[in-house]
């Protein structure tokens, strides 16, 4: 990883015509809760553009801080997705947003009088768009963007953030690419390479079996294969892939590919709106019913898809809200019930991201970017799903993760926790630059 002061040395400003990015359609995500209700006041409504979406009433949860004389405003460029294949993940990732600044800042919206505003532009999922978003932020002269849930997005975005020294806190997007990538690329969510290290947790042994990862072929996908050879391969697995198309529509014979090479073990990555359509193509070809499966637990919304097939699942999972005991997360959810909500599968990974920028601008005092990353680096704190580490070697959100099943309640299914793995059973291995 490049030092800062270089990197000073040659920096360029990327804004218009930027010359030294290769800009490509790569869509891809990071890719899957109730308590007793309070008072809360009536969410501020999200805008686009310059406009600001600030949180200014006293959490429920906490006890307001004493008013602080407002120094200045400090504005935070959240490049997400509010249409396109991940609109869900982008709202759920500004639902916690919202919370997480409320929390972190006991109400407030301001740390060390300066307040903290969040301007928010939709990216759609498309990496040009979500560049040219964030090289209008920097023209403006906010020096923290935050906000992609999309892995081609946050690989795009990062370079930015390295050329034109400013802070960059990926959101829910999981390609392992984004870790380490440089000094000023930072992650709020986790990285597939712990997906994987949970998924491990299902097997006995690896050895002499043979694991085929099933998954779409985009930046989420190929980290995924990646990640899964790099943790079953060394251990005596034979690893294979099936990548299809993000747009692909008609699963069944996928299903039978599935079928016809009879892996010992399927493991299935997927994200967006398509996950409906192939849980049930691979269920109504007797995959799941043929080999053992274990898959990440997507958003809420893709529970019904399983039906009869959910026990026939094993799920590793970035967060259920049922799992975690702590102040931040019964804050979450507590505050989300008052509206009417859940929370979700991403909905920690805004949260957490308005910690870390708390974080930031509290100790710099200010928005110093030098004394920003050095206030990230290494910090330690409790968010909604436990306790978190930034490594300083390479800026890995080391976390807990979760294994869960689903239960019928009813209607419908709940996840319901089976275990909880030490962010130390899940950490990917340094990164070296």
């Amino acid at each position: 990883m490049a030092r800062r002061a270089e990197i000073r040395l040659t920096r360029r400003v990327l804004l218009g015509g930027s010359a030294g990015l290769a800009l490509t359609a790569l869509l891809a995500a990071c890719g899957a809760e109730e308590a007793p209700a309070t008072n809360a006041p009536t969410a501020p409504t999200a805008t686009t553009g310059a406009a600001a979406r600030a949180t200014t009433a006293a959490p429920a949860a906490t006890t307001a801080a004493a008013p602080v004389a407002i120094k200045d405003t400090i504005k935070v460029g959240i490049v997400t997705s509010r249409s396109g294949p991940l609109q869900s993940y982008g709202e759920q990732y500004l639902d916690g947003l919202e919370l997480g600044l409320d929390y972190a800042t006991q109400g407030t919206g301001q740390v060390k009088g300066h307040k903290i505003e969040f301007a928010i532009k939709d990216d759609a999922g498309v990496p040009d768009t979500a560049v040219a978003a964030a090289k209008d932020f920097i023209g403006q002269g906010m020096k923290i963007l935050a906000g992609s849930v999309v892995s081609g997005v946050a690989l795009q975005v990062a370079p930015l953030a390295e050329q034109n020294q400013i802070l960059f806190i990926s959101g829910p997007a999981a390609t392992d690419g984004v870790t380490g990538i440089n000094e000023y690329t930072f992650r709020s969510g986790r990285q597939s390479y712990q997906d994987i290290l949970t998924a491990k947790s299902f097997l006995d042994t690896p050895r002499g079996k043979t694991v085929l990862v099933f998954a779409q072929d985009t930046a989420f996908g190929q980290s995924n294969v990646a990640a899964v050879k790099a943790v079953l391969g060394p251990e005596g697995a034979t690893v294979d892939q099936l990548l299809v198309a993000q747009d692909a529509k008609d699963f069944a014979p996928f299903a039978q590919q599935i079928k016809d090479r009879k892996p010992d073990l399927l493991f299935v990555a997927w994200a967006g709106t398509t996950v409906t359509p192939m849980w049930t193509a691979l269920d109504g070809q007797g995959v799941l019913a043929s080999t053992r499966v274990v898959t990440g637990l997507d958003q809420r919304v893709s529970y019904p898809v399983f039906g009869p097939a959910a026990d026939k699942l094993a799920f590793l999972s970035h967060y259920v809200y049922q799992a975690p005991q702590n102040d931040a997360n019964a804050f979450l959810t507590e505050r989300l019930k008052a509206k009417g909500k859940t929370p979700d599968l991403f909905t920690p990974d805004g949260f957490t991201a308005a910690q870390m920028i708390v974080r930031a601008i509290g100790e710099a005092d200010g928005a110093d970017v030098d004394r920003m990353l050095k206030a990230l680096e290494g910090y330690s704190f409790k968010g909604p799903k436990g306790d978190y580490t930034i490594r300083k070697e390479d800026h890995a959100l080391l976390q807990p993760m979760f294994q869960v099943k689903l239960v019928r309640q009813g209607d419908a299914f709940e996840p319901q926790p089976v275990s909880t793995l030490a962010p130390d059973q899940v950490a990917p291995p340094v990164k070296k630059s």
